[in-house]
């Protein structure tokens, strides 16, 4: 890739430039934030360490739209954190506010681009992008499926004390409360996981993902997790800027696929050149087919709440 520009120059944003950047996955990084000053110093801290990390990334930053001009992806980490006492329709209301902005700049001075959103509500944000926007939903993506299926493997390497780089795991659905472990599709080593772990055990470790965001800010209090979603988002954007045809989980429109119709969700998608490329059918069981739609309704459910907010 040429250009990538990074929306958000929180922590998130900025490691998710520092994963990219020391890849050398493309040769322009632009980091955009609504802050003076934060976006600039973030890029020329990560700048300063090519030298050391030995990459030709050019970096830059900044608070005007126009600096996603001629951008390739843009990745949009932007949005405030669910606090205490607000609900999810107050979270949903202010995001999409936010989102407002960002899209149109995107439309203005990208108008061939790629985006990938993290901004939580991740699935009910990657919708109302794509209707907005219009655009092929093969450019318009989320991440949390990555995230959640790390965190399962890691729980699982620390569990039974196996190599991580044996541990694959798939987790579909909305993220967290509502993401659907894939047991069966789960494998150490290509061995079904449910050959070294019991059921009981299992939930436990599906319990924790669910709550993985959560335990990081119970422990640290001042911050929730950003190196593990950054290397999530990396992962993606790395799949996309080699046009590897890699197949991760990817919060997808769904066109038919799964038995659900224009909802955004995270499923098992082909990441190329062209974004999300397709969506991969896996043979569900009836326990796994309800829990997809469990969550699916519930995507639903915000979606229609999305619009009595914005009128649509």
């Amino acid at each position: 890739m040429n250009k990538i520009t990074i929306v958000g120059a929180g922590r998130v944003g900025e490691s998710t430039a520092q994963f990219i950047a020391a890849k050398d996955m493309c040769r322009e990084i632009a980091l955009l934030d609504i802050n003076k000053g934060a976006a600039e110093g973030a890029a020329l801290d990560i700048q300063e360490v090519a030298p050391l990390f030995e990459y030709d990334t050019r970096l830059h930053g900044g608070s005007d739209g126009s600096l996603m001009s001629n951008s390739d992806l843009i990745i949009v980490t932007a949005g405030l954190p669910r606090k205490p006492g607000m609900s999810r329709e107050d979270l949903l209301a202010k995001n999409i506010d936010i989102i407002d902005g960002i899209v149109d700049d995107a439309m203005k001075y990208a108008p061939d681009c790629l985006m990938l959103f993290v901004t939580n509500p991740v699935d009910i944000v990657t919708y109302y992008a794509w209707q907005k926007t219009g655009w092929p939903r093969n450019r318009i993506f989320g991440q949390a499926g990555v995230l959640d299926s790390s965190r399962m493997a890691s729980f699982i390497a620390m569990d039974t004390g196996y190599s991580t780089l044996d541990i694959n795991t798939m987790v579909l659905g909305g993220h967290g409360d509502t993401m659907v472990p894939m047991h069966r599709y789960t494998t150490i080593a290509g061995i079904p996981v449910t050959n070294f772990l019991d059921k009981d055990r299992l939930d436990e470790i599906v319990e924790r993902t669910r709550h993985g965001g959560a335990e990081i800010l119970a422990l640290r209090q001042n911050s929730s997790a950003y190196d593990a979603p950054a290397a999530s988002v990396a992962e993606m954007v790395d799949a996309i800027a080699h046009d590897r045809k890699r197949i991760l989980p990817t919060v997808s429109i769904l066109n038919g696929e799964y038995g659900h119709n224009h909802i955004a969700i995270g499923v098992p998608a082909v990441l190329g050149k062209s974004g999300m490329e397709d969506v991969i059918l896996l043979d569900m069981n009836d326990e796994e087919t309800a829990m997809f739609h469990n969550s699916a309704n519930i995507v639903q459910t915000q979606i229609e709440l999305l619009k009595e907010i914005k009128g649509l």
